[in-house]
Formats: C-alpha cells, structure tokens, sequence
C-alpha cells in the first residue's frame, strides 16, 4: 500500500485523531471527510452514507431497546431474585458462589445481550458476595466476572450479532439460535474450571439452601426467568419481528419490576432511560463513523481484492477460519469489538463466502472471538471495567484470567471446526445453511 494513497493516509488520520483521544466514531467520520476530499469527491457524501445507512435499517432499533430492558432489569430487584436462584442450584458445591457466578452470567445473557451490561449489573454484587469474609482473592473474583460476562452478547438476545447481521444481511433469527449451544459450551468449561480450581485451592461450601425452600425461591424468580422465553418465543413464532421482540422484552422487564416486584421508582426509570440514551448515542457514532469508513473501504474495493489476494493462495475454510481467528484476537486485544464487527469482518466476509463458509457459523466465531478479545490482555474492556469495579490491581487479574482464557480458547475451537454443533438449532428450526 502506497504510503502517499488517500487510503493510507486516511487509515493514519483515524490512528492519529484515536490517539490523540478523539472517540474512534467520530475519527472515522473525520478521516473518511477527507479521503473524499483527496479522492475529489463531494464531501456531503459522507452524510449521505450515514444517513442512508442509520435509517433505513430498522434492525438497529433493536439495539437501544434490548440495552433499555437489561437497564429496567438492573434497576428493579430482579437481579437479586436470579441470584438467590442461581444460589440454590449450584451453591451447595465446593466453589460454589464462583459457580453461581456463571450461571447467573448465563441467565442475564437471555435478557441483556451486552457483556458491558452484564459485568455492570452483576459484576460489583457478585465481587462483594465472593471477597466478603475472604472467602475468595479479589483478583480472583473480578477475573471470573469479566470473564462470565463474556457469555452475555453470544446467548440470545446479542447485541453484536444484531451488528453482525446487520454487516452481512444474515436472519436475526437463525444468528440468535446459533449463538445459544457455543454461549453454553462457554459457561460449561469455565465451570470446570472452577470446579478444579475449588478443590485445588480449598474454595469454601456455600450453606445449601433447604429443599423447603427452592418453591418460593424458584417462584420469585419465576417472572425475571419467563423474559427469555417470551422474548424469544415472539421471535421464533413469527409473531413479531426481532425489533418487535425487543420492545416486547424491555416493556415486560418494566412490568416486571413495577407490578409484579414492585422494586422500580420513577427515579429509576428516568435514570435508565438516560443511562441506555448515552450507551445507544455511544453505540450509535462508532456505527456512523464505521457506514461511512466502509463506503471508503467498499470505493478502494479493498474486500474484493483481499478475497483474490487469498483466493490465489488457495487457502481451506478451515485455514481461513484460523487466519481469522488469530486476526480477530489479535485486534480484539487493541480494539473496541463494535468496530471489528463493523470495519474488519465486512472485509473478512466475501472471502468466507467465495469459500463456502456458512454466513451464520461465521457470524457466531466472530462474535465469539471479540467477546474473548474483551478480556484479553493488555488492552480488554471488560478487564479495565473489572479493575475499576472491584479495587485490584490489572497484574493480579491477568495472572487468574489466564486459565480462563485457556479453556476459552478450547471452546472457541471447537466453535470453529465443528460448525455443526453451531448449525444445530437453526436448521432444527428450517434453516437450510
């Protein structure tokens, strides 16, 4: 790539302006700006792009409304009636609270979608239930709430899947379904290594909860565990459609806390409506800057040329899905996953498909991949919002994230080369893929 090109030059404008601290949505925008003004192009048309792009694709409604019903959900008491829950199937264990810890992570992965949400809305109640009494190191405890709260945007509702489908025009739907047995493949090894880790570390017994009492604790929680069903019942029927479903799923999760538990103010709706304004505005300029970034790549025909360029080495799909994977890793250990799912698989997606790789078992590897990207050192979000959350010190944390991460990455293999385990519920549901 010549140096001098309007590309590369453009390219360097977003590293410049992101490292001089501008958000890397509005560095997009910028850089984009002035590869059209090199390129002689009218400049509106980076306007034009991003309004083309933000509103005539319906599915991204879909984001703001899933955000605002994992928001409803923090606000009320439902998280502390899934944890009471949780506690009473798998508390009774040898580590059993970190046990809790997972599951809890895959219950609200049905209703957040978001690995931020998740960490922020369970991370700070699960850190002080696990440190209180010394019964497990802090490092210990933020390690594995970052690393459950991997689990959130890949069991459905997936705030990056919707991304992803809105990138490759793939079904919601079928993504959702697909997302479902890797998330819990995800939970299942780090409970085994949890469980090996407790009785290698004499992790404490939690007092089980009395059989009398799994009724009125199961009960409780009954109506915080019906919203994954309903949302994705509505989905799956056909009833309405996935951004239907989301406002059906944010509607109920306020309904939920206000008349069924009684457990949410109108200050607490008022604050979760503008926390989930500012995460959605947030969300909304990385979209804006990567629609009109991808106009530039798309003009450079930079996905076509990358899929011959490839296409001459005659490369496998499986060779490809570990190019990519080691690619996405690498970039997710630097980059916010919103812009790899929006920049960097677009240009990853003609050379999956010219090789015959399902649009939807790649969708949910890169999803994955990101979501690990997170807690991957040195530079994870969710080990930076860990750290500040629970007061330890990021070397600590890295030194107990790396056996998660080892049995992370044993997980996201075999969500590679066995992409019928992936394929399973959607084609159980008619997908033809």
């Amino acid at each position: 790539m010549n140096l001098a090109s309007p590309f590369a030059l453009t390219v360097l404008a977003i590293v410049a302006l992101s490292l001089l601290g501008l958000p890397i949505g509005h560095a997009m925008i910028a850089a984009s700006v002035l590869y059209l003004y090199m390129k002689g192009v009218d400049m509106g048309t980076a306007a034009e792009q991003l309004l083309n792009g933000m509103y005539t694709s319906f599915v991204l409604l879909a984001i703001p409304l899933f955000i605002l019903a994992a928001e409803f959900m923090n606000s009320g008491s439902i998280m502390d009636r899934l944890l009471r829950f949780c506690n009473a199937l798998v508390g009774r264990f040898r580590g059993g609270l970190a046990q809790v810890n997972v599951l809890q992570s895959i219950v609200f992965a049905s209703m957040s979608g978001s690995a931020l949400a998740d960490a922020a809305g369970s991370g700070k109640i699960m850190q002080t239930l696990m440190t209180k009494d010394g019964k497990y190191p802090a490092a210990f405890a933020a390690a594995l709430s970052a690393a459950s709260s991997v689990i959130g945007p890949i069991i459905p509702p997936s705030i990056p899947l919707v991304l992803y489908a809105l990138v490759s025009d793939t079904s919601i739907g079928y993504l959702f379904l697909a997302g479902l047995i890797p998330g819990l493949l995800i939970g299942v090894v780090q409970s085994g290594l949890i469980a090996y880790e407790a009785r290698r570390r004499n992790f404490p017994v939690e007092v089980p909860v009395p059989l009398r009492e799994w009724p009125r604790v199961t009960w409780e929680a009954f109506p915080a565990l019906m919203m994954p069903v309903i949302l994705l019942g509505c989905l799956y029927s056909g009833i309405t459609t996935p951004t239907e479903a989301a406002a059906a799923a944010a509607a109920y999760a306020l309904l939920a806390s206000a008349l069924i538990y009684r457990s949410i103010t109108w200050r607490d709706v008022y604050n979760s409506l503008l926390t989930s304004a500012r995460i959605t505005i947030s969300i909304g300029m990385l979209i804006a800057g990567a629609l009109v970034f991808n106009y530039v790549i798309t003009v450079e025909n930079i996905p076509k040329t990358l899929a011959a360029m490839l296409k001459a080495y005659e490369l496998s799909p499986l060779t490809f899905l570990l190019i990519a994977n080691l690619v996405l890793l690498v970039l997710g250990c630097f980059l916010e996953g919103t812009t790899i799912l929006l920049v960097i698989v677009p240009v990853l997606l003609p050379t999956a498909q010219a090789l015959g790789i399902d649009p939807v078992h790649f969708g949910v590897v890169a999803v994955v991949n990101i979501m690990i990207g997170l807690v991957t050192p040195p530079y994870g979000l969710l080990l930076f919002m860990m750290v500040k959350i629970a007061g330890v010190s990021l070397k600590d944390m890295v030194r107990e994230i790396v056996p998660f991460l080892g049995v992370m990455f044993i997980a996201l293999a075999i969500i590679t080369f066995v992409p019928d385990l992936v394929l399973f519920l959607p084609r159980l549901l008619g997908y033809k893929g």
